[in-house]
């Protein structure tokens, strides 16, 4: 029987009903001051940064070294950071997209994708440094503007590839959908290639920005011959805190690194990792869902909701009006004669620049004498060893723990932000301790530089193992525990095989890192003096330093033949082996 209705059980009902708006409304009012807060800090610092960029052209720049001045300095960096990562994911798009979808194209972009790679930054800082500073005379645009795209060339390359083979590889299943539908080529990358990449493109967008942070020193502190290019930053910030020995401000510059890339991590990229959870394609409800509080802080926002009522508003219809649209307005492919042309007449351009390129590079070259070619190519082979091992060596370890970290839903939540964080730190800023720890233990850097190299490179194998641990379909589990496989045999028969795939695009990703590496592997300065080990990076650096243009351009060339030579040789027989004989998908 229902309770009788009184003025009190009214007062009660109707005072609970206030309690819990004028909670919702106290929390919603905190979140919505906090993000105003935000915003007007983020202003402020925009119009610092406007002010830097703008400013004029200053001969030297003098870093403070005390730890007030980080909070600009970093501030300053991670601007870089995500610029240089907005140009990386719009050349992700187009060029990746470029060579999936035009067969000719493809015979160029991927191999010239190798080049780019192997390509150190400091086989074109001098040209890019001076053409910009040439351009922008009499403010600090041109510098800033190098620091980026240097910047931008620890990100884009692998962002690319993952990009590139993932419209290779879209499900079957979606294909079918997008020719059933009769999508045309915008349709069919944005409701099909697009989202199949999504996943994908994210974790390599976070990898790719770690990359980027490992020349943050050399990005922002330059030596070209006499002179000297520096901007305010972390990077610059430790790059002097190590020519002067200042242990304090080295501590400093790396907990101000640590500090902004949780920030990065818990503001960024975890709340993009948990927006792309919906484009995960999956066979079971078995996945961990993750979550971020940033993302359920937002939803108490007015000002959130406000956005993403006005998102919702001007969305399009859905795809199965649309596809009638199509269907009526079929275009096949990009729309009428213009979108075949354009790629042709880019793909012209681009072989003329490529020439150009080629015969101002052979013109460059032609002073090296064939002695210098020769210690050029036997330094060449020594940093291929030092590569190779230390490729194997984070293979030893990496392999074994990122299983551990996949195959784990506990290890999962509570291991990766640890690796994102530990990932993303540039390792050359723990250089000087590593160095020091070597030169007490007495071991060479000719020997050493293969630890210094494993430090920035082991963590492509380690992602790349985790992903493919967590791709492991859980059908092949289960049949594993009912044959009872355990042990050696588990790891051999389903674990090692599974994840094949994966650890080859680790391989190829960490060689390329290590090779980029070298260059300040193989060429370090320690307590004010310069250290080198005989290899290539090491003569890259010296070249570079003492802006001798046509030994530095020989170098350059010769360790872009011999990546490019060792991808097609070896890591593509792996991946064609991974593809034949490993892929899940078959």
């Amino acid at each position: 029987m229902d309770a009788p209705v009184t003025g009190v059980s009214i007062f009660q009902k109707a005072w609970g009903e206030t309690s819990a708006f004028i909670g919702r409304s106290r929390k919603t009012g905190g979140v919505d001051l906090l993000i105003l807060l935000g915003m007007i800090g983020l202003f402020f610092g925009l119009l610092e940064l406007r002010g830097e960029w703008t400013g004029s052209l200053r001969p030297t720049v003098t870093i403070d070294l005390s730890p007030w001045a980080l909070p600009r300095y970093a501030f300053f960096s991670l601007s870089r950071g995500l610029l240089a990562y907005l140009f990386s994911l719009a050349f992700t798009l187009v060029y990746g997209y470029w060579a999936a979808k035009n067969r000719t194209a493809e015979r160029i972009l991927v191999p010239l994708l190798d080049i780019l790679q192997s390509v150190p930054v400091l086989g074109f800082m001098p040209g890019l440094v001076l053409g910009l500073v040439a351009l922008f005379p009499s403010s600090n645009v041109g510098l800033e503007l190098a620091a980026v795209v240097m910047i931008f060339t620890g990100q884009a390359w692998n962002m690319t590839f993952s990009f590139y083979y993932s419209l290779r590889s879209v499900p079957k299943e979606l294909q079918d959908a997008g020719v059933v539908f009769r999508f045309n080529w915008w349709q069919r990358f944005k409701w099909v290639e697009l989202p199949s990449a999504t996943m994908g493109l994210v974790w390599n967008s976070m990898m790719s920005m770690a990359g980027g942070w490992f020349f943050l020193m050399i990005s922002e502190a330059f030596v070209l011959g006499d002179k000297d290019f520096r901007l305010p930053g972390v990077g610059s910030y430790m790059s002097v805190a190590v020519a002067r020995g200042d242990v304090p401000a080295m501590l400093w510059a790396i907990l101000a690194m640590v500090v902004m890339i949780v920030i990065l991590d818990q503001f960024l990229w975890r709340p993009v990792v948990v927006w792309a959870q919906k484009f995960r394609i999956e066979e079971d409800g078995q996945q961990q869902v993750m979550t971020s509080w940033f993302l359920d802080l937002l939803r108490y926002s007015t000002f959130a909701r406000w956005i993403k009522r006005r998102s919702q508003a001007s969305k399009s219809r859905p795809a199965v009006v649309a596809s009638k649209e199509a269907i009526r307005h079929e275009t096949p492919g990009p729309v009428g004669s213009l979108g075949r042309i354009v790629p042709v007449i880019a793909l012209g351009v681009l072989t003329i620049v490529l020439a150009y390129g080629a015969w101002r590079l052979i013109g460059l070259v032609r002073f090296v004498s064939f002695a210098q070619w020769a210690g050029i190519v036997g330094a060449a082979f020594t940093t291929l060893a030092r590569v190779l091992t230390a490729v194997a060596l984070g293979t030893l370890w990496a392999l074994p723990a990122g299983l551990a970290i996949g195959l784990s839903p506990r290890l999962s939540r509570t291991l990766q932000p640890v690796v994102q964080v530990a990932a993303s730190f540039p390792a050359p800023m723990l250089f000087p301790m590593v160095i020091a720890v070597m030169a007490w233990a007495g071991i060479p850097l000719g020997w050493g530089s293969i630890v210094l190299m494993l430090l920035g490179t082991q963590w492509y194998i380690l992602f790349n193992v985790i992903a493919g641990a967590m791709a492991i379909p859980s059908d092949l589990k289960e049949a594993a525990r009912t044959y009872q496989i355990r042990g050696w045999q588990r790891f051999k028969i389903l674990y090692v095989p599974s994840v094949f795939p994966y650890l080859v695009t680790g391989w190829v990703t960490a060689a390329g890192g290590a090779w980029n590496a070298s260059i300040v592997s193989e060429y370090v300065m320690y307590k004010g003096q310069m250290m080198a080990a005989w290899g290539l990076g090491a003569e890259i650096s010296k070249v570079a330093a003492a802006a001798e243009f046509p030994l530095l351009a020989a170098s350059v060339m010769v360790m872009a033949v011999m990546v490019v030579l060792f991808n097609r040789m070896v890591w593509r027989r792996f991946y064609r082996m991974a593809a034949d004989r490993y892929s899940l998908s078959r």
